[in-house]
């Protein structure tokens, strides 16, 4: 599974790229390039991993990915299944300062912006109530042509630069930095490892092993990448996978079912990482979700 960055080709007469994509899934191996991402996720969902942290995503979902820092879109091991009719949509801009708008961005009428870019290499998510908001225009900026493209480009990043002060960063400061080449492969190694394992029964010795480490030594290089241990990262994963089942899936009357399902061992063992990472049972989850949206069907009754 080896990583190498992405060089992201221009097209012909385009000072950046965008693309509007329908796939079976995201492009599942760990990488990085020279170019700021922003993606519209319209389908699919899974878990965007982004230098050091993770973060569930879902249609919906917009991001702002720094230029150089690792990151992968997984999409959930259903999308993988080649029975099921899963797949993922999604619109997405490159932008990269050194290139072909590195003219437009020294221009001091775009101080401000060059900044909030260059402050922005730790990523972030736009906040829900503006993803609809930014989804549109970064549609209209991937549908536009000629000096449209740069003016609504400006008009993003504006809107982008207004709401970066309430978006929390995706990755700390010290991953939005360079990495060798070495250290990606081998880590990319172990997150597609554990991606592809996480609901069956996997060990600190499996994925140790799978790393050509001791555990001993796994454990510090893990909690060291990451800032979790390889067990918090893991019931991360598994909880992650477990909300959406239990809303949506075909065993979202059975938490049992759930649990196995995803990887746990025990009703016991699942029950405290659940509560250890959604702040609440999943039975209390459940009557939450259920208890919302008849909230929101009765506000939409007029008499």
């Amino acid at each position: 599974m080896k990583v190498l960055p992405f060089t992201l080709l221009m097209p012909d007469g385009k000072s950046m790229m965008t693309e509007r994509v329908v796939l079976p899934h995201f492009y599942q191996h760990m990488h990085r390039h020279s170019e700021y991402q922003i993606t519209w996720v319209e389908q699919g969902e899974g878990t965007l991993l982004v230098g050091n942290k993770m973060h569930p995503f879902r249609a919906g979902d917009v991001f702002l990915i720094g230029a150089n820092v690792p990151h992968v879109f997984k999409s959930n091991h259903e999308y993988f299944n080649t029975v099921g009719h899963h797949q993922i949509m999604a619109c997405s801009l490159y932008l990269n300062l050194s290139g072909k708008l590195s003219g437009l961005f020294n221009l001091p009428e775009m101080d401000r912006l060059s900044s909030f870019l260059n402050n922005s290499k730790e990523g972030f998510q736009v906040p829900n109530q503006y993803a609809d908001e930014i989804a549109t225009i970064l549609l209209s900026v991937h549908e536009s042509s000629g000096v449209e493209v740069v003016i609504k480009l400006i008009s993003l990043l504006v809107r982008l630069q207004e709401i970066s002060s309430v978006a929390l960063p995706l990755c700390s400061h010290v991953y939005a930095s360079d990495l060798s080449r070495n250290e990606d492969v081998k880590f990319d190694n172990i997150i597609n490892y554990i991606m592809d394992n996480y609901n069956n029964h996997i060990t600190l010795d499996d994925v140790a092993n799978e790393a050509y480490m001791t555990p001993q030594a796994f454990c510090r290089y893990f909690k060291k990448r990451t800032g979790n241990t390889f067990v918090t990262f893991l019931n991360e994963i598994r909880i992650n996978d477990a909300c959406k089942s239990l809303l949506t899936g075909k065993h979202k009357d059975s938490i049992s079912g759930v649990a196995y399902q995803v990887g746990f061992n025990s009703l016991t063992n699942f029950n405290r990482a659940f509560k250890s990472v959604i702040g609440q049972s999943p039975k209390a989850y459940i009557n939450a979700y259920h208890y919302v949206r008849q909230v929101r069907s009765s506000d939409c009754i007029t008499i």
